[in-house]
């Protein structure tokens, strides 16, 4: 199974297009500590042939120009994303999808039904597509055993719901409901290798953490360092918790979870916002990562299980 990063920041990217705190600063003035970083999203293949993405960043065009294996160019009109999965309803993760509007046939993508309720009336997106390629949409189910993809052959899948938040138009906002959100094993067939994928995570629950323990790979939410980052940045009022994202300091932050972790397990943060100081390659928070074992992700970043 090959895992692709597209993009690893949060919401708004870095640098954020808006934002001179210190690390958009640094990165705008091309600081050598500093990487610029697309909003996240990844792609992911069994036979490198074809591929599923997870989430459609605003960004998406820009990341599939960065990565050319997803236009194979056998036609005309080609694409090897066959299948898109979306892991929530927040802008962040699906704008992107406007982008993919030339697409010749409906759009396949896989939501859970309540991700599939907010993209057609909170934020209206599915119907805005209707004028276009159209989508044909496939539930996620919240079940153990899981499900398959036709179309990518080689992986299964498994999603589980998270506690994180919903997006400020859905009617769960502030009171998530199970599916609003949800994490996902993937598991390559052929190998028995399995990447747990869980870009918003607010809390652990005791699902989550079996699914993580029994991963070979944890791809997990690297949003803010401390729970109240943006707050003494003077950048928001709200707690890392509070916005559905676990901190990774403090306790019972992510590090403390992922110390836990078997010791084979490979730790990498992803969707990782503008303010955190682990953007800062020098920094003593990002030598505290290197020293527990634990990768940032950045664009173009390949995983191999």
């Amino acid at each position: 199974m090959k895992i692709h990063v597209l993009g690893s920041a949060a919401g708004g990217g870095f640098p954020q297009w808006n934002c001179n705190c210190p690390h958009c600063a640094a990165c705008r003035n091309d600081h050598p500590d500093y990487q610029p970083r697309t909003q996240s999203s990844i792609a992911v293949s069994a036979n490198q042939t074809d591929w599923v993405l997870f989430n459609a960043s605003p960004d998406i065009l820009q990341q599939l120009k960065a990565f050319k294996t997803l236009q194979p160019a056998r036609a005309l009109r080609d694409t090897a994303i066959q299948a898109i999965f979306l892991m929530d309803a927040q802008i962040d993760h699906t704008t992107g999808l406007y982008m993919l509007r030339e697409h010749r046939q409906p759009l396949p993508i896989w939501c859970h039904p309540l991700v599939r309720d907010d993209l057609v009336t909170g934020n209206p997106l599915f119907k805005v597509l209707s004028h276009y390629c159209g989508v044909d949409w496939h539930e996620v189910p919240l079940t153990p055993t899981g499900f398959d993809m036709a179309t990518v052959p080689g992986l299964h899948f498994a999603a589980l719901p998270l506690i994180s938040n919903a997006p400020p138009y859905s009617p769960h906002r502030d009171q998530p409901q199970p599916g609003d959100n949800v994490g996902v094993t993937l598991t390559d067939t052929a190998t028995g290798k399995t990447l747990f994928y869980a870009p918003g995570l607010g809390a652990m629950e005791p699902h989550v953490w079996q699914a993580m323990q029994s991963a070979d790979c944890v791809l997990v939410d690297g949003t803010l360092w401390s729970d109240d980052e943006m707050i003494a940045l003077g950048a928001s009022a709200k707690t890392s918790r509070s916005m559905g994202h676990m901190p990774q300091s403090g306790p019972g932050g992510m590090l403390e979870w992922l110390d836990r972790l078997p010791a084979h397990t490979r730790k990498i943060l992803i969707h990782i916002n503008n303010t955190n100081p682990i953007l800062n390659a020098q920094s003593p928070q990002r030598q505290e990562l290197t020293r527990r074992g634990v990768e940032v992700c950045f664009d173009g970043m390949d995983i191999d299980l």
